[in-house]
């Protein structure tokens, strides 16, 4: 292959956003990764820099334009510079409101009588009425 190109699970492998060569191949190879907006079910499509890629993770989407290719795997610190991150910034997490049964951490372990309370409010368990 030419230097100008890499295979796109060395790729993802060297720049650190799966562990293994292997997770790279069968994340390629499942069609979750889209290069310049074509999806891909191949891990020897050959990408080149100025390339964008979409990942879909399992937590979340990258979007990532290719800066550079590796020769080898190097540190976090060499693998943050082979791409420029264009992913859209994550959805703040909403909290849930605090439920009737929810207790204050660290007040120990609930009596009985509390967890009958309890279920009682989840309306579960043999004394639910």
């Amino acid at each position: 292959m030419r230097d100008d190109r890499q295979r796109i699970d060395r790729w993802l492998w060297h720049a650190r956003l799966v562990r293994t060569r292997t997770l790279a191949a069968a994340l390629a190879s499942s069609g979750r990764v889209r290069v310049n907006g074509r999806r891909i079910d191949s891990s020897s499509h050959a990408i080149k820099t100025g390339d964008v890629i979409t990942v879909a993770l399992t937590a979340s989407v990258k979007v990532l334009k290719i800066e550079a290719l590796a020769p080898r795997r190097g540190g976090a610190e060499d693998a943050a510079m082979l791409y420029d991150d264009l992913s859209p910034p994550p959805v703040p997490r909403v909290d849930a409101p605090v439920s009737a049964a929810a207790r204050e951490p660290g007040s120990g372990r609930p009596t009985k009588r509390e967890r009958r309370a309890t279920d009682r409010l989840r309306q579960r368990g043999p004394h639910s009425e």
